[in-house]
């Protein structure tokens, strides 16, 4: 019997964020609205190109097949336009055959307060006033960036995803810590290995994984039944702590209930190294330093805490 709707899995998704809308956002701020809505019309056919959330949304959605009685996954489209433009985007999801039927169209006006109407666990746009102010008023959001080219191979059935922790997973307290020596690494060193039994507080975007943690669960339940189930979700932490600071890591995720399958803890290390081998379907992190020289990977930031406070 599938779940009901306070019971799912639910990702609020904007169309910026699942389609590259690069090409309709040039003719809507340089020609305006009604010039847009022409384009709109005249493309309506014409399916956008897929976005940077795109691959993670669509092997998200691909869970519902492995338990095709519960449907425990749902995406609803989260859009700026009015029903009338955003018809193109309900087309392009009918020709990527994603299964998404909700959706929530506000004519240009915010739409994250609607987020818990429909039991939202993340919202994943590319404005980043919207996704700010979502993570103000306390919903997990993040704000995908853009790239030229993000790899999909369609015959890669896994759906990998990686998340920093700082600021991420965890709240910032420990990067408060961190800016309050001045950098110094001695003393932060010290701090956690004095709390290294303490779990930090679940950040923006722990609810995130949490969530996923119980799908993972569910699916090594599964495979242990049937040896020919070949499990979808991969889940890694990958963070510039090291040791001895690793250990709180280890003691968050013990007190959450959560478990990953992977953790690089790199210590400086550029975290390119880890990801462009691991190729992610997406990638969470609140640093921006962190993402400007990854390639070929959805990167999502998290303008959340003291590493983004100018």
């Amino acid at each position: 019997m599938p779940y009901p709707i306070d019971k799912k899995f639910v990702i609020a998704v904007a169309s910026s964020a699942l389609f590259d809308l690069t090409e309709s956002d040039s003719v809507f701020r340089q020609q305006g609205e009604s010039k847009y809505r022409e384009y709109q019309e005249k493309n309506i056919d014409n399916p956008f190109e897929k976005g940077v959330a795109f691959p993670f949304i669509k092997r998200l959605l691909s869970l519902n097949e492995s338990f095709p009685d519960e449907q425990p996954i749902e995406v609803v489209l989260m859009s700026k336009n009015s029903p009338e433009t955003g018809t193109r985007a309900f087309r392009s999801i009918q020709y990527y055959k994603l299964d998404i039927s909700r959706a929530c169209f506000t004519s240009g006006k915010s739409n994250f307060q609607y987020l818990p109407a429909f039991n939202a666990t993340l919202f994943l746009s590319a404005n980043l006033d919207d996704v700010k102010s979502a993570l103000e008023t306390g919903y997990s959001a993040g704000r995908v960036l853009s790239k030229h080219y993000i790899q999909d191979n369609d015959n890669d059935n896994e759906l990998r995803i990686a998340f920093d922790f700082d600021g991420v997973l965890a709240n910032d307290d420990s990067e408060k810590i961190y800016k309050a020596s001045g950098g110094n690494m001695k003393e932060y060193f010290q701090h956690e290995q004095q709390h290294a039994n303490e779990a930090l507080p679940l950040g923006p975007i722990g609810p995130l994984l949490q969530k996923i943690s119980v799908f993972q669960k569910l699916e090594k339940r599964k495979a242990e039944k049937d040896a020919s189930y070949q499990r979808i979700l991969k889940t890694a932490i990958v963070t510039a702590r090291n040791a001895p600071a690793h250990e709180r890591v280890v003691a968050s995720l013990k007190e959450w209930g959560v478990e990953v399958d992977d953790a690089f803890f790199l210590g400086g290390i550029d975290k390119s190294r880890i990801l462009n081998v691991m190729k992610p379907h997406i990638f969470f992190d609140d640093q921006m330093t962190h993402l400007e020289h990854i390639d070929n990977v959805p990167a999502v930031h998290i303008p959340f805490g003291i590493a983004n406070n100018n």
